[in-house]
């Protein structure tokens, strides 16, 4: 992952993982990631969007997800659970990113945090959640 978009989803990653354990604020986390990280390594404005967004589309993302899990969301490792909340949420809120790509980038996050074989479980949940969110655009092979 070397573009400035996978920097800005792996901050991401890190910056909700952070939130979901530790229940701060996600502006404060936003400014301390800013505050700590080289901003001219990653596209700062999708960094900040997919921190605000995940959470002020929390219940959505879930419901999206919730079918598709073979347990509940809560019971989900917390990394796993917040790469499956970011992948919903470029589905569902930037359909300007292929699909392919949303799945791709993931999978990448997860084998860089998450459990050994956590990318399978990503890749199969966020394949089927693509099938709702984008289901013309997966019936056109990815060329909506």
């Amino acid at each position: 992952m070397s573009s400035k978009r996978s920097q800005a989803r792996n901050h991401a990653v890190q910056a909700l993982y952070q939130w979901q354990v530790t229940g701060q604020d996600i502006g404060d986390i936003t400014n301390q990631f800013l505050a700590e990280q080289d901003n001219a390594s990653f596209e700062v404005a999708y960094f900040r969007d997919l921190l605000q967004g995940v959470p002020t589309h929390l219940k959505q993302l879930d419901d999206a997800l919730r079918p598709h899990l073979d347990r509940s969301i809560e019971s989900v490792d917390l990394v796993e659970r917040a790469i499956l909340r970011l992948g919903a949420y470029e589905l569902a809120e930037h359909p300007e990113v292929p699909y392919r790509v949303v799945i791709n980038e993931s999978v990448e996050l997860a084998k860089t945090f998450g459990a050994e074989q956590g990318h399978k479980y990503i890749n199969g949940v966020l394949d089927k959640v693509a099938q709702d969110l984008r289901a013309v655009e997966v019936k056109a092979g990815g060329k909506a």
